[in-house]
């Protein structure tokens, strides 16, 4: 300090003459604070309240049992550090829920053992680390477009490259494992899906997962799966890559978040499944970055999972039953980019209806005019992919049905306010 005094200002000037890297130069900033700061501008009333629908957040708080077992797990010694990989005991349950989750009827047809987990701070760490543990700077990992925007960030920040998989609103925004194999190159390391997908709320089947999981095995190539909103999903299993035929550690990553499901992002807690060998490097780099997931949440969380299902499933249905009620009451010339059969979890991507206006100019009026905050289209994409901007995404898992309308009503208002010339 008393250097800095003596300097004064060229102190001062050096310390503002800081250099970020070339990767967060590269890296896009955080989009939903975005989104927030053109909603500051409404004038919320109580008649007309802010309605937000950008950030997937869970319309309640979590179940009275788990709050309860959170305040109890802060004063069983859960300061101190635990493995790594996280509580054997929460692994364990997890592993035991993932056997009846991805079974039809015989939980031993599901090949995962408490080895194969790991347990991150959220899933975005668990993404972080398995690129981390796979790609080098200048590899290349293959993303299914419009892509979670904060993938395409932490690939950029690390220097891997995304090579983009274009999906359309015709093919139900499902990536094709055919144009998917035509983008491999010796740079490839990984092709990374999300399903259900944010932001499209798109369902990727059991078999088009198959594919794309034979397809990475076959190019000698990693498959991480984001199932963080796996929960939602009411058709029955996901998949059946778990099962011990498929050879799945030979190539596969997937990736769980609790936040969702549980009701419990703010304590940041996730989950990665991969092979034993490959989880000896993922430790290494969760070593680094987060030595190891809160213990608390942890603690709380290990027992009581089989008794949390009956909530888990009832909100999947409460989710089913907004995606309808968004559907019924969207204005007509607002478009879903999703059959109702196909889509699911948190999102809906909607076309929106105005004639030569980006995705961003729709969603920034609909913010500042309407008090509606939405995401653009082309938070999703990169700046110069037409097809994203014309869409803009919901988060239907915010509001009960009251609100829900309240929102489409806007939107239609919107047509009127706007002034915009509408698609014919």
């Amino acid at each position: 300090m008393w250097l800095c005094n003596l300097l004064g200002r060229r102190c001062f000037s050096t310390l503002t003459m800081l250099r970020p890297s070339k990767g967060i130069l590269a890296t896009i900033p955080p989009p939903i604070p975005q989104a927030y700061q053109w909603a500051t501008a409404y004038k919320a009333t109580l008649e007309r309240p802010l309605l937000d629908m950008s950030q997937g957040v869970p319309r309640n708080p979590p179940e009275l049992e788990l709050q309860k077992a959170i305040t109890d797990a802060t004063s069983v010694g859960a300061w101190g550090y635990c493995p790594a990989e996280g509580e054997l005991s929460l692994r364990e349950s997890l592993v035991t829920e993932m056997r009846e989750f991805y079974s039809s009827d015989d939980p031993n047809t599901v090949d995962i053992t408490p080895d194969d987990v790991a347990i991150t701070a959220g899933c975005n760490m668990a993404f972080v680390a398995a690129v981390m543990a796979l790609a080098d700077h200048g590899d290349e990992i293959i993303l299914p477009v419009p892509w979670y925007f904060n993938h395409q960030m932490t690939l950029t920040l690390l220097g891997v490259k995304p090579v983009p998989l274009e999906t359309t609103a015709e093919e139900a925004f499902l990536p094709s494992p055919q144009k998917c194999k035509a983008l491999i190159t010796s740079k490839t390391k990984a092709i990374a899906l999300v399903t259900p997908n944010n932001p499209t709320g798109a369902i990727y089947s059991p078999s088009l997962l198959a594919q794309f999981s034979n397809l990475a095995k076959e190019a000698g190539i990693a498959l991480i799966i984001d199932e963080t909103y796996r929960d939602f999903i009411t058709s029955g299993p996901p998949h059946d890559i778990f099962h011990p035929t498929n050879e799945w550690r030979s190539h596969l990553v997937q990736l769980y978040s609790f936040s969702k499901s549980y009701r419990i992002p703010g304590h940041r807690l996730g989950a990665l499944v991969a092979s034993p060998s490959m989880l000896t490097h993922i430790k290494t780099v969760l070593d680094c970055l987060q030595i190891c997931a809160p213990r608390v949440p942890q603690i709380a969380l290990a027992p009581l999972l089989p008794s949390l299902r009956t909530s888990i499933r009832d909100m999947a249905g409460q989710l089913q039953h907004r995606h309808v009620v968004f559907r019924q009451h969207l204005p007509k010339e607002w478009k879903t980019g999703t059959p109702a059969e196909t889509a699911g979890g948190y999102y809906a991507f909607v076309r929106h209806p105005f004639q030569g206006r980006t995705s961003v100019e729709v969603a920034k009026r609909l913010a500042v005019e309407l008090g509606v905050i939405c995401l653009p289209g082309g938070f999703f994409c990169d700046e110069d992919e037409e097809g994203t901007q014309k869409w803009v995404r919901f988060s239907v898992a915010n509001f009960d049905d009251e609100k829900v309308i309240a929102v489409c009503r806007r939107l239609k208002e919107a047509e009127t306010v706007f002034s915009w010339k509408l698609d014919v």
